[in-house]
């Protein structure tokens, strides 16, 4: 198994803007990797740079040229790293608003009735935009219930609700509430059984940071990430499709190419940020694999930085060092279960006693950064049935260190007391 050994550890965290401290608070360890990862250096650069540049694609000049040559490369670039060797990407305003471009195209995009099949653990964004463009459609939402033990749902949980009415489908890759990742491969697999010709949508905004992405092992239609929360900045979506997918009628200009699914012009920039992620997370495969091919390279960083985030969540989970680790906090207790192979690092936790907002604000205080997550349309489907108000949510990435955990750990031993 590929690892992050404490020399490279450093080599990555100087790759990353504000590290360890932010402008407004100063020092501080980052735990809100949820909400949005932190930015590449080089992504900030090229942000910068192309921020400057007036022309736009598809002119006949040396510079418009440039741009169209790198848009390509960022094709090229996220085929392999996505293994994606079909289908196409692209960009959008937002991970949300291309769920709900893919979803309302599905939807639109076959015939009228049948089942819109989902599940609770899902984010809002995929449970939103089928509810709306079920009913457009004349289509039966139906949502599977998650575990709320495990908080996951599994493809045994699909198999018992899947029918041949089952036009599409939507998978939650990661839930950014429990932390725990989906087995989309199986789940996939589990809904061809039964309506082979499904429109299968997976959300993997939360999933992207925290190891690898392999399209092809999936036999789905859509995958969307967020790239501000895979290192690189806000501003942008990006959204693969299958070809199948991309035949289906869809907004666009009349007269223009009819596979072409991005609305006006879109920002070279987000795609030169995106080239930027996967050339780090190459770098970062070349450390931990002596192959020289790219893909290997991919799948090498994607297994060093899970192997890493477990040893995170371990580490926070059951102690380092002389300090206990939360399962040793009696008023403390962790959503998901203690000792759960699904979880991609992060662990949320309530304190016995305790208004979650208010941990989050004593953690503030001393310099830790997390979030509340309250029983809200974010993250009511996975609070509610637990019984709770809120919850306080750590979540970690590969270039967060052991260190850091045993500050946090120190924190709670006093808040939890």
């Amino acid at each position: 198994m590929p690892t992050i050994s404490n020399e490279l550890l450093n080599d990555i965290r100087s790759k990353f803007a504000q590290i360890d401290s932010c402008p407004v608070q100063g020092q501080r360890v980052f735990f809100e990797n949820a909400g949005g990862a932190l930015t590449l250096n080089r992504v900030v650069d090229v942000s910068r740079d192309y921020a400057a540049i007036p022309d736009n694609q598809g002119r006949d000049n040396p510079g418009s040229h440039e741009l169209v040559r790198v848009i390509q490369k960022a094709k090229d670039d996220l085929r392999v790293f996505m293994n994606a060797p079909s289908g196409q990407f692209f960009v959008g305003e937002s991970g949300t608003e291309l769920i709900f471009r893919l979803v309302m195209n599905a939807c639109l995009g076959t015939e009228d009735g049948g089942v819109v099949l989902g599940s609770t653990v899902e984010h809002p964004a995929t449970r939103s935009a089928c509810a709306r463009w079920s009913k457009v459609s004349r289509k039966t939402h139906v949502l599977i219930a998650h575990d709320d033990d495990l908080g996951l749902v599994k493809a045994e949980d699909y198999t018992a609700h899947v029918t041949q009415a089952t036009k599409v489908a939507t998978i939650l890759h990661t839930s950014p509430v429990t932390g725990m990742g989906m087995d989309v491969a199986a789940i996939s697999k589990a809904i061809r059984a039964v309506s082979p010709d499904c429109y299968i949508i997976v959300d993997g905004i939360q999933h992207a940071a925290h190891g690898q992405i392999d399209i092809a092992s999936y036999d789905v239609d859509g995958y969307v990430i967020s790239p501000y929360k895979m290192f690189s900045r806000h501003g942008y979506g990006l959204a693969w499709i299958s070809d199948r997918l991309t035949d289906l009628p869809h907004d666009s200009l009349v007269g223009g190419p009819e596979h072409n699914w991005e609305l006006g012009t879109r920002d070279t920039g987000a795609y030169a940020t995106i080239s930027e992620v996967v050339d780090y997370l190459e770098w970062l495969g070349s450390n931990v694999t002596e192959s020289v091919d790219k893909r290997t390279r991919f799948i090498a960083a994607g297994a060093a930085i899970h192997a890493h985030e477990k040893r995170l969540t371990d580490a926070m989970i059951n102690g380092t060092g002389n300090l206990p680790g939360l399962v040793e906090m009696d008023k403390v207790k962790i959503i998901g279960g203690v000792d759960n192979p699904a979880r991609e690092g992060l662990v949320s936790l309530v304190v016995d006693g305790l208004n979650s907002a208010d941990v989050v604000k004593k953690l503030n205080e001393q310099g830790i950064r997390t979030h509340l997550r309250k029983a809200d349309h974010y993250s009511g489907n996975i609070l509610d049935p637990l019984g709770l108000d809120g919850c306080v949510r750590v979540s970690m990435c590969h270039y967060n260190s052991e260190h850091e955990v045993a500050q946090f750990l120190a924190a709670m031993k006093t808040i939890a007391a």
